[in-house]
């Protein structure tokens, strides 16, 4: 049973266009489909069944609902990549249709991170986007990469590829990755021990103190065994608080909605022509098997 928090639910989660959405792993259940370590290995979520395909980015709402009431909670929905110990580069396939989770590669190679193994949970959360169009005023001028809202989830609990845990947000530090802006929102586990004693970013550097800084230069650093420079970051390097955090989250949300609704799409001629292909090819990708009509406008999350 998670712990009572005063906190107000961030919003009522928006309906898939198959007339289900999930806002909790209760009905879901994981399968590997392919042989593990090759290109064709993907992890797939479908419901308890078996038979239908669940889209971790697209049918896993945002706010976490409770399964035993069906009421959104103060929490929101995390993905798991990348469990923490691990160093494989699992991701949502975002240009494939149904978004399962494959391992990244590079002309063909298999990618790890060579710096080593990760030391917390890492994913994203599910119905947001950084939009490539957008330029938030806090990146440095840096538009955002085309990818869900990213993930650093403290807890003890080593969160397996695929699963989805309820979080609490914490904040959100502003990393600039060749060019473009990368959030990377810290939560812990709902249901973690540290749990009711962590509400915000200060709280995380009071009683755990320096895990904000690994962070940091985790994220600083990683790329370096691949030959590349070290990262950089907006606002002075700082984690910004919760509040902040929630209000970018909030924008990626809507910047969701508008790439599957495909009002992004029809919106492009002021852009470039690499953002232009970046939208096009998600939205044709997600879009085949994603139609969400205008009636479902009244249960975006308000927050």
């Amino acid at each position: 049973m998670l712990g009572m928090e005063s906190e107000v639910p961030l919003g009522q989660p928006l309906r898939s266009s198959s007339g289900v959405s999930h806002g909790s792993a209760s009905n879901l259940s994981l399968h590997s489909h392919g042989e593990a370590n090759t290109l064709e290995f993907r992890i797939k979520a479908a419901d308890k069944s078996g038979k239908k395909t669940i889209s971790l980015w697209h049918d896993v709402t945002l706010v976490h609902v409770d399964p035993a009431t069906d009421r959104p909670t103060p929490y929101l929905n995390f993905v798991c990549e990348i469990p923490k110990f691990s160093r494989k580069k699992y991701e949502i396939a975002t240009d494939e249709v149904g978004n399962f989770i494959k391992q990244d590669e590079k002309k063909g190679v298999l990618r790890e991170f060579k710096k080593g193994d990760i030391f917390f949970n890492y994913g994203c959360l599910p119905r947001t986007w950084e939009d490539p169009t957008f330029v938030h005023p806090d990146a440095e001028g840096c538009r955002g990469d085309n990818d869900p809202v990213d993930v650093c989830e403290i807890g003890s609990r080593i969160v397996g590829t695929g699963e989805i845990r309820p979080t609490k947000v914490l904040g959100i530090l502003c990393m600039i990755d060749e060019g473009e802006a990368d959030w990377k929102v810290v939560t812990i586990d709902a249901e973690d021990k540290w749990a009711p004693f962590l509400n915000d970013i200060d709280d995380v550097e009071k009683l755990l103190p320096g895990t904000l800084s690994a962070i940091r230069e985790w994220f600083r650093t990683y790329k370096i065994p691949d030959g590349k420079p070290p990262n950089v970051f907006g606002l002075d390097e700082k984690f910004m608080d919760k509040h902040y955090a929630l209000e970018i989250i909030k924008e990626c949300n809507h910047a969701w909605k508008e790439l599957i609704t495909g009002e992004k799409e029809r919106n492009l001629e002021q852009c470039d022509p690499e953002v232009r292909n970046l939208v096009r090819r998600l939205s044709k990708s997600n879009l085949v098997d994603l139609a969400i009509n205008d009636d479902d406008d009244d249960d975006a999350p308000n927050f």
